[in-house]
C-alpha cells in the first residue's frame, strides 16, 4: 500500500527515522501526485533508497514548520512550486490574486512572494552553516540567468545571486537529481553533473560566455544576444555549457541533463504515489488543483510549438519523450480501482496533447536546430512528419477500458498541425470530437492579425480559417454538434488598439462568436515576449516595435475583443 512521504516528526518516529537524507521545501501544498513537482523528486530519490521529507507552504515567519522534520543529512531542495510565485500571486494588471490553486481551502495567503528566496533565507535564518541548499522547480529554471522581472520592472541578477542557495537544477531534473545525491551521499563534489548549475569565483574556459549582468543592464541589445544564447543551448544532444559573469563572480551553468528514455518515462510514472493530499494538509480544505490533476494523465513530455510567451520550451524541452502505451494504460486501469473514481479521465495529455508518439529523426540525432523552429509564422519544417496514429490508437484503447465512461482531453491541442497531418490527421480531429471533449473544443489562436501572430510565434490566420473549415466537416449535429471556444491574447508586443479591432472584427464576420476567452500578456521569465516587453524590440530584427505599458490600455485592449456584439453585423470597419 502507497504511503507518503512524511512531513512531521511523528511520521519519522512511525517510520523509524532519526533524520531525513533529504528535506524537500514547496510552495504547493504537499499533493503525492506526478503532476506535482516535489513529490516526482521525492518519490525518485526515495527509488533509489534515500530517506526523504517534504515541508510545503512553510510559514515564513516562523521556525516553527521549517524546524519540523530538523535538519537533512545531505541537502534541501527548495521549490516555488509547480507555478512561478510572482505568476501565482498577481494577475496581469498586478493585482494579487485572492486564490491559488495549490493551497488547501483555495486561499492565497501560504505562497510567499518570490518564494524560492523566502524559504532559502527562512533556512539559512534557522539553521547556521547547514548542508547544501538545492534550488529546483520552474521558478529557479526560468531565472537562472539574468532575466526580465515584470512585477519589479527591471534585470534581476541570476537567481542563485539573489538566494542564499548553493546549487540549482534546471528544467525537468529527474536524471541531476539523482546524480546529485548520490554524489554529495558519496562525498563527491556535485559541480560537474549535467543539468546543474552554481557560482565559481573563475569561469570555464571551453564554456560559452554570456553577456555579463552589467552589460545587459547597460544594453538592451546584449540582454537579446544573452537570451539567444541562453535559448539555443537548451538540449542535451547540441548544448554547451555556459557561463556569465555577475559583478565579480561567474554563474556557471553545465550542459543541460539528458532526457529520460520511454522505459525511464515508465518507470517514473509507476512510482508509489498515492495521488492524494498529505493528511497534514488536507485538514486545511480541498486543494482546487486535485480537480484538474485527479484522474488525469501525463502521455509525454516537451513542445516543439515554441509560442514566444510560452517558457515550457525552455524548462520541458523542445524535444517530444513519450510513455508507452501499456504504462499510460496501467495508470487509467489502476484508476477503475479506486472506489471515488467516477469512470472520468479529467486529461490524457501533454504540453501539447497531439505531440505525442512522432518527432524529428534529426532532432533526436543531433538535437534541436539553431535558429530554426520546428513550426513557425509561415511554415512547418520538412523533417516534422506529423503523424497521430499512434495517438489515435492511445485514445481508442483508454475508452475500451472498463470502468471508463469519459476520457477528456483538455491539454493544449495546436490544431495548426492537425492538417499537416495528411494520413491521420482528420481521423484524429474525429475522434477528439466525437469522444473526448465535451460540448466545445478549447483551441488557442492568440490573434488575427498576422503581424502580431509572427511576433506571438503562432501560425496565421489562415491556418485557423483552414482547421474551422475541417472542424465543421467532422462535427456532428443537432445535440451531438460541438463548438470551437477561443483562447485570445490583449496587448501582446507588437498589438496595437487597430490590431485589436481587427481581431474584433475577425471573430465577429468569420468565427460568428462573441469571444469570453482573452486575457492580457503577462511577460513571464524564460520567454521571448518578454525579451520583447522590456526592450521594445524584435528580437529577430532588434527594430523597435510598439509596445502598450500603459494598464488602463492594456485593458482597453481587452474590452474590445470581448465586447458583446450583434453577429449580425460588425462594430468596426475593416
Amino acid at each position: 500500500m502507497s504511503q507518503f512521504l512524511p512531513t512531521t516528526k511523528e511520521e519519522l518516529k512511525e517510520l523509524g527515522w532519526d533524520r531525513c537524507d533529504v528535506i524537500l521545501v514547496s510552495g504547493d501544498a504537499y499533493v503525492d501526485s506526478p503532476y506535482i513537482g516535489v513529490a516526482v523528486v521525492g518519490r525518485i530519490l526515495q527509488s533509489i533508497g534515500f530517506k526523504v521529507g517534504i515541508i510545503a507552504q512553510p510559514d515564513i515567519k516562523r521556525d516553527i514548520d521549517i524546524k519540523r522534520l530538523g535538519e537533512p543529512r545531505l541537502f534541501w531542495g527548495v521549490s516555488g512550486g509547480s507555478v512561478d510565485s510572482m505568476v501565482a500571486n498577481y494577475t496581469a494588471s498586478k493585482r494579487f490574486r485572492k486564490s491559488d490553486d495549490y493551497t488547501p481551502s483555495g486561499i492565497n495567503n501560504k505562497r510567499p512572494d518570490r518564494a524560492v528566496l523566502a524559504y532559502t533565507n527562512l533556512i539559512r535564518q534557522h539553521f547556521k552553516k547547514t548542508v547544501p541548499v538545492l534550488l529546483g522547480g520552474i521558478e529557479a529554471s526560468l531565472r537562472r540567468v539574468t532575466h526580465y522581472d515584470y512585477w519589479s520592472d527591471n534585470l534581476r541578477k541570476p537567481i542563485l545571486f539573489d538566494s542564499k542557495a548553493d546549487y540549482l537544477i534546471y528544467g525537468m531534473g529527474e536524471n541531476a537529481i539523482k546524480e546529485f545525491a548520490m554524489a554529495l551521499n558519496s562525498g563527491n563534489s556535485p559541480k560537474d553533473i549535467r543539468g546543474v548549475c552554481y557560482i565559481d569565483s573563475v569561469p570555464k574556459d571551453d564554456f560559452l560566455q554570456l553577456p555579463s549582468h552589467d552589460e545587459c543592464i547597460k544594453d538592451k541589445e546584449k540582454y537579446i544576444d544573452l537570451f539567444d544564447i541562453f535559448y539555443d543551448h537548451n538540449d542535451p544532444i547540441s548544448a554547451k555549457g555556459l557561463c556569465q559573469k555577475v559583478d565579480t563572480r561567474y554563474l556557471i551553468q553545465n550542459p543541460p541533463s539528458h532526457y529520460l528514455n520511454e522505459p525511464q518515462m515508465d518507470e517514473i510514472a509507476s512510482l508509489p504515489y498515492t495521488r492524494k493530499p498529505h493528511p497534514y494538509y488536507a485538514k486545511d480544505g480541498k486543494i482546487k488543483c486535485l480537480d484538474t490533476i485527479g484522474y488525469s494523465v501525463t502521455t509525454h513530455h516537451g513542445c516543439w510549438g515554441e509560442c514566444n510567451f510560452c517558457a515550457i520550451g525552455v524548462h520541458q524541452g523542445r524535444t517530444i519523450r513519450t510513455r508507452s502505451e501499456k504504462s499510460i494504460i496501467s495508470e487509467v486501469v489502476s484508476y477503475t480501482k479506486d472506489p471515488n473514481f467516477k469512470g472520468i479521465i479529467n486529461d490524457l495529455g501533454g504540453a501539447s496533447a497531439n505531440m505525442y508518439g512522432y518527432e524529428c529523426d534529426k532532432k533526436l540525432n543531433h538535437g534541436t536546430c539553431a535558429h530554426q523552429r520546428c513550426v513557425d509564422h509561415k511554415r512547418l519544417c520538412r523533417q516534422m512528419k506529423v503523424d497521430h496514429s499512434r495517438l489515435i490508437s492511445l485514445m481508442r484503447s483508454v475508452r475500451k477500458i472498463r470502468g471508463v465512461r469519459k476520457a477528456f482531453v483538455q491539454s493544449g491541442i495546436r490544431y495548426d498541425i492537425i492538417a499537416k497531418d495528411k494520413e491521420h490527421g482528420e481521423t484524429y480531429l474525429r475522434e477528439l470530437v466525437n469522444h473526448h471533449i465535451s460540448g466545445q473544443m478549447k483551441i488557442a489562436p492568440e490573434h488575427t492579425e498576422d503581424k502580431v501572430l509572427d511576433l506571438i510565434g503562432k501560425p496565421g490566420k489562415q491556418s485557423l480559417r483552414d482547421f474551422k473549415q475541417l472542424f465543421d466537416k467532422v462535427n456532428g449535429s443537432g445535440q451531438d454538434k460541438k463548438y470551437l471556444t477561443y483562447y485570445l491574447i490583449a496587448a501582446h508586443p507588437g498589438c496595437d488598439i487597430k490590431d485589436m479591432q481587427n481581431l474584433k472584427n475577425f471573430t465577429t464576420n468569420e468565427l460568428r462568436i462573441n469571444p469570453e476567452q482573452a486575457q492580457i500578456f503577462t511577460p513571464t521569465p524564460g520567454t521571448y515576449s518578454a525579451i520583447m516587453y522590456y526592450t521594445g524590440l524584435d528580437p529577430k530584427t532588434k527594430k523597435p516595435i510598439s509596445v502598450e505599458k500603459n494598464m488602463a490600455k492594456k485593458e482597453e485592449q481587452k474590452s474590445i475583443v470581448v465586447a458583446k456584439e450583434n453577429l449580425c453585423r460588425s462594430s468596426f470597419s475593416s
